[in-house]
């Protein structure tokens, strides 16, 4: 996950760790880009607590995946899928080698930009994690671009992770909010998508 967040890069130390399912303690290297910056533990920790029930066998597309850590953590937690957009080009190679060091088959990268992709997968998520470099507006285009796909399934979940300062995030009128918490800079959210639900 990419954050711009003022401070110097550093990448975990050059590494994520995966804190909870089959491959609870594994340390997967992370390329030192700039401004990536991998979701803290106690953030996951959180989050993956909210998903607990959700995880197993669920589809799970990753729009931001820069080290991966949430994705890494979803298929540790035996997600079916997991599917990762990254645009940088080394940290979409890291996935790769981090997929095959994990031989996880269920894993897929595509090295591209999430706005403008997320329209053309041809598959529906069940979760989906949304975590862009801060300061941008990201989030809020990726949200309004996943309505517009087909990407989400009825009832679907949705992670939205900003900057704490960012007032004017709005998520869709069709998505409930079900969990929100704030840890330093950064707020993060899980909703539930409303939109075609079936009655």
């Amino acid at each position: 996950m990419k954050k711009n967040t003022g401070k110097t890069a550093k990448a975990a130390n050059g590494h994520i760790r995966i804190i909870s399912g089959q491959f609870k303690g594994r340390k997967l290297p992370v390329k030192d880009v700039i401004g990536l910056r991998p979701t803290a533990d106690r953030v996951k920790e959180t989050v993956f607590n909210w998903l607990m029930n959700d995880i197993r066998d669920a589809d799970v597309l990753d729009c931001f995946a820069g080290s991966g850590g949430l994705g890494f953590e979803a298929l540790s937690r035996y997600a079916n899928s997991v599917t990762f957009i990254e645009k940088d080009k080394a940290a979409a190679q890291q996935l790769n080698d981090n997929l095959a060091l994990l031989k996880q088959l269920n894993g897929k990268v595509i090295h591209a930009d999430a706005l403008g992709t997320i329209e053309r997968l041809g598959k529906q998520y069940d979760l989906v994690f949304i975590d862009p470099p801060f300061r941008l507006g990201l989030a809020q285009l990726c949200c309004q671009q996943l309505i517009q796909s087909d990407a989400l399934k009825p009832l679907s979940l949705i992670y939205v992770e900003v900057e704490s300062e960012l007032n004017d995030f709005q998520a869709p009128n069709d998505w409930q909010l079900l969990k929100e918490k704030t840890a330093g800079q950064v707020t993060y959210r899980l909703f539930q998508n409303l939109h075609n639900e079936v009655l």
